[in-house]
């Protein structure tokens, strides 16, 4: 059996004012490809189908003609809710799609039982079983009492989440035996683990609650399918639990990566992966540097563009004095004959200014929280004592919030 392992699509997310619509496009004509190319049996997407709980038309179709275009593969679909997600979004077509042989776990469904799915190969034999987990929300598994501190609320909440995958896990074990087969054991998630590598688009889901689930707590699963980090890593020196990362930057740090998707073989002795590489799409550029250097940095990067493409350009100046509108209007002018389109400009501050200023594009809604309280201890002379209290008092404030306590 053949599985691809995917996640983060975001379809619908508008960066910096501009559609990836194109480029989700492509990745799907390049996705079916792949599957049709590797005779791919399942394809696990763990979470973030969409980059709102009220994504756009064309990001509904989109997601809707995929189901349809890959109906002929016989390639079954397996979509987990994130924490992007809305969980009624999801839910509206879920019956339909179990018709086009798409099964969508929206959110958390009350018991453990309806997570665990049998996955059948092209002539319909049980070849691995998968405990189907999305993103679980703190309501859906905990009982908050009044009075506990964050550091509990956090703790209850690690242990929710490990207390599901390990009742999961015994459920395989049982469902293995009584069909009398060997088959591997998969699972799914949607969360941060200890020591993943994260970059600026991704935004905290576990605000003031778990900081990031400790990767000793899954059950020994014979392949791991993350989602909600972007970047593409294993975890916990396990070649076979991974994050997929998304298949497309969605923030410029991110523009350097080689994004991928995880082709999984089970042959029944030792599992073979690989990481397929995605085709970048849409270029882009972050750049930093003097106004003077822009031209001789360019270059290695417009010389790669196909023809008919722009490169989306973050630059930020440094040595440079004057307003940002007179930087901008200089620039302009500059790129004014290139393939190019400035997305972002801001120029180099003390640390300070630059770090309440580096999100000056991202709305409101796209700030973590945590992260914002961050960077702004980052400039305060307080000992690490003082701004742990203060991080807890804060986490204990917006966990609250979540639950309508103020």
């Amino acid at each position: 059996m053949r599985i691809l392992h995917s996640s983060d699509w975001h379809l619908g997310q508008h960066f910096i004012g501009k559609s990836r619509a194109a480029e989700h496009q492509a990745f799907f004509v390049w996705l079916k490809q792949q599957i049709e190319h590797h005779q791919v049996d399942a394809l696990i997407v763990a979470g973030d189908i969409f980059d709102t709980s009220t994504p756009p038309s064309y990001a509904r179709e989109l997601y809707h003609q995929l189901v349809v275009d890959l109906l002929p593969t016989g390639c079954q679909l397996i979509l987990l809710g994130g924490n992007h997600d809305s969980v009624a979004v999801l839910q509206e077509s879920q019956s339909l799609l179990a018709k086009l042989h798409t099964r969508v776990i929206p959110g958390w469904l009350g018991q453990p039982e309806p997570h665990l799915l049998t996955l059948a190969d092209k002539q319909g034999e049980p070849a691995a079983l998968l405990l189907a987990l999305p993103f679980l929300r703190s309501r859906d598994v905990v009982q908050s009492q009044s009075g506990d501190s964050a550091q509990a609320k956090q703790q209850q909440l690690q242990q929710a989440i490990a207390d599901v995958y390990q009742q999961l896990y015994q459920l395989a074990l049982q469902r293995r035996q009584e069909l009398g087969l060997e088959l591997p054991i998969l699972a799914s998630g949607h969360l941060t683990t200890v020591g993943a590598s994260c970059t600026e688009s991704v935004r905290d889901i576990y605000i003031g609650t778990l900081d990031a689930f400790p990767a000793s707590a899954f059950p020994p699963v014979d392949y791991l399918a993350l989602g909600h980090i972007h970047q593409p890593q294993q975890i916990a020196s396990n070649p076979f639990w991974r994050y997929s990362g998304s298949p497309l930057p969605l923030s410029f740090d991110e523009s350097r990566q080689q994004k991928s998707v995880v082709l999984l073989e089970l042959n029944g002795t030792e599992p073979k992966l690989e990481l397929l590489p995605v085709p970048c799409f849409q270029p882009m550029l972050s750049l930093k540097c003097e106004l003077k250097q822009l031209d001789a940095l360019l270059t290695p990067a417009l010389e790669q563009l196909k023809a008919g493409q722009k490169l989306w350009l973050e630059l930020q100046l440094t040595g440079a004095d004057a307003l940002l509108s007179e930087l901008h209007q200089l620039v302009q002018q500059q790129l004014a004959d290139l393939p190019v389109e400035l997305l972002k400009l801001r120029r180099a501050r003390s640390a300070l200014v630059s770090g309440l200023n580096s999100d000056a594009n991202i709305s409101l809604t796209e700030l973590a929280p945590a992260l914002v309280l961050q960077q702004r201890l980052e400039q305060e002379e307080l000992s690490a004592e003082q701004q742990q209290q203060f991080q807890q008092m804060v986490a204990g404030l917006l966990l609250q919030l979540q639950e309508g306590g103020v």
